[in-house]
């Protein structure tokens, strides 16, 4: 459990959805309900009024449906966002709107138990990266700032041990394997249990967690640039600064990334 209160907003239309929630989410003591919403319109301006850590989303609502909700608030400071739905063909658009995971209702207690782990997971990575990336400012403010970048250090392995990551990825879709090329593929969009690989011409859809995607993959070759994004760092032909501290890469594809703030000082290592 996480010493900090995870405030937390619920989002549905309706009532006893809503109810059943937040009376579920009361068993953990570190999730703070700020408030509730029935409809995406209300969802946005309460999103942007109480900045939630954390938003548990209908998707199907009238009007602004949650989807939508995200959109409106694509060039903010996103929460992390649960989706709730009782359709399962929605799992695949939770890519697009970077989801940290989605629950099926009627929601499953050990589901939600998982997707709680999850997010207290991410909200410790995130305090250990802004804290990371003061201190990497601060050092490189420095009359005379060390040769070695803390954040070499903070991430330095020991270049000994021998390279077991993978060279290709086999990929299970209606009893068909494909084996993709892991140098093929520029970059991964997380969504719960689910990874988005894009190559140059197709996107492929592989079960599979964050956490263990990166354990697969070479640390000189990929890096994240968002809590649900790892991009192929030698498919990256431009690195373009955009307002409040982020930046906006373009793959060799013409894909466009948006890379978090928090994650710059990673990236820039590579570059």
């Amino acid at each position: 459990m996480t010493g900090k209160k995870i405030r937390t907003l619920l989002v549905d239309d309706e009532p006893l959805a809503l109810r059943g929630l937040e009376v579920r989410l009361k068993a953990y003591d570190d999730i703070d309900i700020i408030g509730t919403c029935a409809n995406g319109r209300e969802a946005i301006k309460k999103i942007r009024a109480e900045r939630p850590a954390l938003v548990f989303l209908d998707i199907q609502m009238p009007g602004f449906d949650g989807f939508t909700v995200v959109k409106a608030l694509a060039k903010e400071e996103m929460p992390l966002i649960i989706f709730a739905t009782a359709f399962d063909q929605y799992a695949i658009k939770a890519f697009e709107t970077h989801a940290q995971d989605y629950l099926l209702k009627p929601i499953d207690d050990d589901r939600l138990k998982e997707a709680i782990i999850k997010i207290r997971r991410l909200i410790q990575e995130r305090i250990t990266i802004e804290q990371n990336a003061k201190l990497i400012d601060l050092i490189i403010s420095m009359d005379n700032p060390p040769t070695l970048k803390l954040s070499q250090i903070i991430s330095s392995q020991d270049i000994t041990l021998e390279n077991n990551y993978e060279s290709y990825l086999h990929i299970k879709d209606r009893g068909q394997i494909t084996r993709v090329s892991i140098a093929t593929v520029e970059w991964i969009d997380a969504a719960g249990d689910y990874m988005c690989l894009h190559t140059q011409d197709k996107t492929h859809i592989l079960r599979e967690t964050m956490k263990n995607m990166e354990k697969r993959l070479d640390p000189e070759l990929f890096q994240r640039i968002h809590r649900s994004t790892i991009v192929n760092i030698s498919k990256i032909t431009t690195l373009q600064p955009t307002s409040g501290g982020k930046y906006q890469i373009t793959l060799e594809s013409g894909a466009e990334l948006k890379v978090s703030r928090n994650y710059r000082n990673v990236l820039a290592r590579f570059l």
